[in-house]
């Protein structure tokens, strides 16, 4: 059984609901259809009911069952605008503003639905921007209680079943924090850690990467991947963590033997940090592209409900995955 099979038969123990606000993808509406038949979640569609069922036709696909909900006509609006109202009046939001934003914007809506309740996380991104898809999610949502930072990671299914575990591993910030501090890449291990023990298995192992390891080359970007290293081993003293480590050492045993020779992660890692985000998003679109490997993401992680982007570039399948995963994160919340 593949690792998205396993998710998506976790999702059953416990069905919970999603919003799919970008009614008007047809990559979504597939997607929806699909997630109705394996019965993974149970899905809201946020729009105009005429036109996505005109979609799913045009389409050939079925929404039977399939909750759509339109902002002009539900008589949930004035309950939603004066929670939108609160939670941000002290931003200058007024009720004529939040009842504006609620009519135009559906990842908004979506994102309101969840915060009342009436929801149990929201995927969004297929055409939206990551920061389009995040803002309201955390002005709205806000932390998680204890999160220092919140970031983003992928779930990397490779083909590759003798590395990671059983060939599956996060890697992180890959969609979020364009250049952490050491403090920050700290905090993104830490929280990666409990995202690869909520979606993946029992035993994460972090690496942090750079070009170096071990003291191999001198520069200021190697300078910040150790510091991250020494203050998440003295903040997390539990994980299971090293630094800093390029990713052979980090992924292969016999390089790691000869270049980081007693490193408790070296050859093992299964949790990969990235320094920026141009090595990140890079690093994972490689494995991607070129690798063969599935990518679920970026998911998010911090955020006080799930929340979670897609790549613009994502197809339907990649739709059902996100959406297996986040109702997973759900169960957990």
């Amino acid at each position: 059984m593949s690792y998205i099979d396993k998710i998506k038969e976790r999702t059953k123990i416990n069905k919970k609901t999603i919003v799919l606000p970008e009614s008007n993808d047809k990559r979504t509406l597939i997607a929806a259809a699909k997630i109705l038949e394996e019965g993974i979640a149970n899905i809201i569609m946020v729009g105009n009911e005429e036109k996505i069922t005109d979609g799913a036709g045009w389409l050939e696909v079925d929404l039977t069952g399939i909750q759509i909900i339109d902002p002009h006509t539900t008589p949930k609006l004035d309950d939603y605008v004066n929670l939108l109202y609160e939670t941000r009046k002290a931003k200058g939001m007024t009720p004529e503003a939040a009842r504006e934003i609620l009519l135009k914007d559906y990842l908004t809506f979506g994102i309101v639905m969840v915060k009342a309740g009436d929801a149990d996380g929201m995927v969004a991104g297929a055409c939206h921007s990551t920061a389009d898809t995040l803002r309201p999610a955390l002005q709205i949502l806000k932390t998680a209680p204890g999160v220092k930072l919140v970031s983003a990671f992928f779930v990397m299914d490779t083909k590759f079943k003798d590395l990671g575990d059983d060939g599956s591993f996060i890697f992180a910030d890959c969609g979020l924090n364009q250049d952490p501090s050491p403090e920050d890449l700290a905090a993104i291990a830490e929280s990666s850690s409990r995202s690869f023990k909520a979606l993946v298995g029992p035993k994460p192992v972090i690496a942090m990467l750079s070009h170096s390891t071990k003291g191999s080359a001198k520069h200021a970007l190697v300078d910040k991947v150790a510091e991250a290293t020494r203050i998440a081993k003295e903040q997390y003293p539990h994980l299971v963590l090293d630094g800093e480590l390029q990713v052979d050492a980090a992924l292969v045993p016999s390089v790691a033997k000869s270049k980081a020779p007693g490193s408790p992660a070296g050859g093992k890692a299964n949790v990969l940090i990235f320094p920026n985000l141009d090595a990140g998003n890079i690093g994972y679109k490689l494995v991607q592209r070129l690798g063969g490997a599935e990518a679920y993401g970026p998911m998010l992680q911090g955020i006080a409900k799930p929340v979670n982007d897609l790549s613009r570039g994502c197809s339907w399948q990649d739709i059902v995955g996100v959406v297996a995963l986040t109702a997973v994160q759900a169960q957990l919340v």
